[in-house]
């Protein structure tokens, strides 16, 4: 019947036209002396999976009532409850399609198209609704809102599902009465890891078909609010009910591109404001009917349990895993501007220190920014873990730049402002932080670059130089590549990045080929975003090269190495590591298991004997769920960042202070620190910021499985 149903109002919306929505014309009595053009009225079909006598039908019901009266009748609403018209996926896709036009389900549900959603499925996440409410509707909602944008949906805001509670045949309050617990869950990997790390057996399940999967024994438990328990019948199967308000369930309201962008901007304008409005009536609704939902359940003898303090803090620390390992999934981005939230309510507490990540996180430079973010986390686990920095507890904040520079300036300049900030560490886009070092430097912050390699960076002018480094340094770092490029060929192309950083290294691959008495080669300078590779077409017409080397960022060099292998003989290429990272090997996977590409490199896990090495892959592979070396993404950030915090860390047991310029003494009089790179021996001086050298270079490659593999020397 559902499925005829669906099948009838699909006919009527191809039929009718008009992208999801369609118009219905007023009859008007017409006039002999004129014609005239009837008004007409917008209907927009909104589907949801919930039953009519749940709060959220009456909530979108209020939606649909507030759209009539401020549009005058101009737009109605007509909401199909129940999934009458399909099951989540099934309405989502629709939507996308612009055949539905607003579809309201659980996060959950949205994530199978939009991972970043999942997120707001993570457990003990919100401690109380406010905290609920002030993030979904800040900037940790409206990023995860905007993520939708990818997939043709408009995220226009959360709607209140409330708690999640436990409902069994037996009381579940401890983490031992999870052992082996069939428990029906959505959908989701989070929610899924979630009770794997309980120690229960989660089993996704239809919403629709849980009562019958709970009678039938297929499951011995489920996990919902007050009201879908109600409305949905589970207290009538099921004797015992745990409040456990493990996991926050919010309900995403979207709305469908193709049609809602048809409508006139006023109207689309009323259906956000209609949608906000909705969106505060629910909660209010939501909350306070839940003693009702309760005494309803008491009422059909259904035993009622709570979670003693105790052991809500053991389910909480059995899952706390899980942000950080699905981070990568969720977004970065995402993941630390939540952090921030929750510092932001603590951060009166005095007794702790604060290391800042100014990186992209979001953009082009994203693997590398996760990368440093890992690394300097899993250092800073240690160090708390031997009490601190002096006592003190060490947080880390990492804020999205986004590859652009003036928020990366309002980043830099809010963790100055705060007064626990120690130092700030910065991302993969050299020519961003040149752009701060004079606020840096007049505010005497200390800085680490485990990544940006221009030159500049460190050579920055100032004799009292308060920025450092544990990376590259492209002057060296040209020369190396020079070096191994006429390894492979006598002329070669050189393509760069139109950047500080691709400019200087140019300048450092110039200098060394003059000295090696190659006064005359053959450049190309690309912009970010490059579009026309003709210049690299022409020169290989010419066949003059035998060798490419190459400065280039992800995107440009996936584009370049395209453009470089259309025919044959095809030229071997040396690289820098501007394009490393998992995203490139799999766009590229094909292409580069048929040429000769290698890329400069300061580290690899792989048959590394160093005993800080083992351990940080030990604990890498614990922390964020990896089962082989080989699968820590971007090596060389995360080992790179994680040096340099336990360089500071050195430096402030050194100087047995936390006033930057004590530290800054510190780190410059090191005589030797035992690091996973390499053991550093004087790896500061008071002229000298750079704590690599030249001898710590090495070149790799990608395997056939993306795994980047040392070429030793």
């Amino acid at each position: 019947m559902k499925i005829a149903h669906l099948s009838l109002l699909l006919l009527l919306l191809l039929f009718v036209g008009v992208g999801g929505y369609y118009l219905q014309s007023r009859s008007t009595p017409s006039t002999p002396s004129a014609s005239i053009v009837p008004p007409s009225t917008t209907t927009l079909i909104f589907a949801h999976h919930m039953p009519k006598e749940s709060v959220l039908h009456e909530t979108a019901l209020h939606f649909a009532a507030e759209v009539a009266r401020k549009t005058q009748g101009a737009i109605t609403v007509s909401v199909h409850p129940n999934q009458e018209l399909g099951n989540s996926h099934e309405m989502l896709e629709l939507s996308r399609l612009g055949k539905i036009d607003i579809v309201l389900t659980a996060s959950a549900k949205v994530s199978t198209a939009s991972p970043s959603m999942q997120f707001a499925d993570l457990p003990f996440l919100f401690p109380t609704r406010e905290d609920a409410y002030a993030m979904l509707d800040g900037k940790v909602g409206q990023m995860l809102l905007k993520e939708l944008n990818a997939i043709d949906l408009m995220g226009v805001a959360f709607w209140d599902g409330g708690y999640k509670n436990i409902t069994a045949n037996r009381p579940i309050t401890t983490l031992e009465d999870f052992t082996n617990l069939d428990v029906r869950v959505m959908k989701s990997r989070i929610i899924m890891e979630q009770y794997t790390a309980l120690g229960a057996k989660p089993l996704p399940i239809d919403f629709h078909e849980t009562k019958q999967a709970l009678i039938d024994g297929i499951v011995d438990a489920q996990e919902n609010p007050l009201s879908e328990i109600v409305t949905m019948g589970f207290h009538h199967v099921q004797s015992d009910v745990t409040l456990s308000h493990h996991s926050y369930l919010p309900y995403v309201l979207t709305f469908s591109h193709k049609s809602i962008s048809k409508l006139p901007l006023a109207q689309q304008q009323i259906l956000i404001e209609c949608a906000q409005d909705a969106t505060h009536w629910g909660r209010k609704t939501t909350h306070a009917k839940d003693p009702q939902l309760l005494e309803t359940i008491q009422a059909a003898g259904v035993h009622i349990h709570t979670l003693s303090a105790h052991e809500k803090t053991r389910l909480q620390k059995a899952t706390a895993h899980i942000m950080s390992q699905f981070e990568e999934v969720m977004g970065a981005h995402i993941v630390s501007k939540a952090q921030e939230y929750f510092y932001d309510q603590k951060s009166s507490d005095d007794a702790h220190i604060v290391i800042g990540i100014d990186a992209d996180l979001s953009m082009g430079g994203k693997e590398a920014g996760l990368a440093i973010k890992r690394g300097a986390q899993l250092a800073i686990d240690r160090l708390n873990a031997q009490g601190g920095l002096l006592g003190k507890k060490v947080i880390l904040l990492a804020k999205d730049h986004q590859g652009i520079s003036t928020q990366a300036q309002e980043n830099i300049d809010a963790f100055i402002k705060n007064p626990h900030t120690l130092a700030i560490l910065g991302g993969k886009h050299s020519a961003i932080i040149s752009s701060y070092v004079d606020t840096l430097q007049k505010s005497q912050m200390l800085f680490f670059s485990p990544w940006g390699a221009a030159p500049s960076i460190i050579e920055n002018g100032y004799s009292d130089n308060y920025l450092f480094r544990v990376s590259l340094n492209d002057k060296e770092a040209a020369k190396f590549l020079t070096h191994e490029a006429l390894k492979k060929g006598k002329n070669p192309l050189i393509i760069v990045e139109n950047s500080l950083w691709g400019k200087e290294a140019l300048e450092g691959i110039q200098r060394t080929l003059n000295a090696q008495g190659i006064g005359t080669f053959q450049s190309i300078i690309l912009n970010r975003g490059e579009t026309d590779f003709g210049a690299i077409r022409e020169a290989l017409a010419r066949h003059e090269n035998d060798v490419i080397l190459m400065v280039l960022n992800s995107q440009e060099a996936q584009k370049s190495i395209e453009v470089l292998h259309e025919s044959a003989p095809y030229l071997p290429i040396v690289s820098h590591w501007g394009m490393v990272g998992n995203a490139f090997y799999k766009a590229n996977k094909t292409l580069l298991q048929k040429i000769d590409l290698r890329f400069i490199q300061t580290f690899s896990f792989l048959k590394n004997p160093n005993k800080e090495s083992k351990q940080l892959a030990q604990n890498y592979m614990h922390d964020y769920a990896k089962t082989a070396q080989e699968h820590i993404n971007v090596a060389t950030g995360v080992a790179q960042a994680y040096d340099t915090v336990m360089l500071l860390a050195h430096a402030v047991q050194k100087a047995q202070s936390l006033e930057r310029p004590k530290v800054k003494a510190a780190l410059e009089a090191i005589e030797r620190h035992e690091g996973v790179i390499k053991t550093y021996r004087t790896p500061f001086t008071a002229t000298m910021h750079d704590a690599l050298r030249q001898e710590d270079f090495f070149m790799a490659k990608f395997d056939n499985n993306g795994n980047i593999v040392p070429l030793r020397k």
